[in-house]
């Protein structure tokens, strides 16, 4: 029994050994920070082009939402999203913040407006996953910066806050993204 034990070990060890050098060799699709040139780290840092999207990776592949995804940055919120969540997210699209005063988001993604602008951005996001049928008339729900949101159902749309109208929904692996046609100001 003695002989079969170290046999099975020492077979293991070989093989253990084996993987490890040839791990290398092989690419699975998947690479870590620092296998990049970047020099990024949490959870966007993981780089990842073979599994499901989360809500961060979505909006960085739209392009109607680069200015999200820059305020985002800006904001210093990409790790937060991009974890596990479960994550509702509002995301309105450029159009939408191009209907804001001129100057207002280069205003907000200066270093000295980052928290009014992690205010704004967190008033967009929920906890847990909303999807549209859940949706009912009146409607209240909280967001992560504190707020809450109110849901209107009118002729077969779904609007927040009497002002934003979700114009699509995707699914993404940490949640949910609708988007919006409007940008949220939380009322405080």
């Amino acid at each position: 029994m003695q002989k079969i034990t170290k046999f099975v070990l020492g077979a293991f060890v070989l093989f253990a050994s084996f993987s490890c050098s040839n791990s290398g060799q092989e690419n699975s699709g998947t690479t870590t920070p620092a296998e990049t040139d970047q020099n990024v780290v949490g959870q966007s840092g993981v780089q990842d082009d073979v599994s499901a999207k989360n809500v961060v990776q979505v909006a960085i592949g739209s392009p109607d939402h680069t200015t999200l995804v820059a305020a985002v940055k800006a904001a210093e919120l990409v790790d937060v999203l991009s974890n596990a969540g479960p994550f509702t997210v509002f995301a309105p699209t450029n159009a939408a913040f191009d209907k804001l005063p001129p100057g207002t988001v280069e205003g907000l993604v200066k270093p000295e407006q980052k928290e009014t602008l992690q205010d704004i951005l967190q008033y967009h996001v929920s906890v847990g996953v909303y999807q549209p049928e859940a949706f009912t008339d009146g409607q209240t729900i909280g967001q992560v910066n504190g707020g809450n949101i109110k849901i209107t159902k009118k002729d077969g749309k779904i609007m927040i806050n009497d002002k934003a109208t979700i114009v699509a929904s995707i699914q993404a692996t940490n949640g949910i993204i609708h988007v919006i046609d409007e940008v949220l100001l939380p009322s405080k």
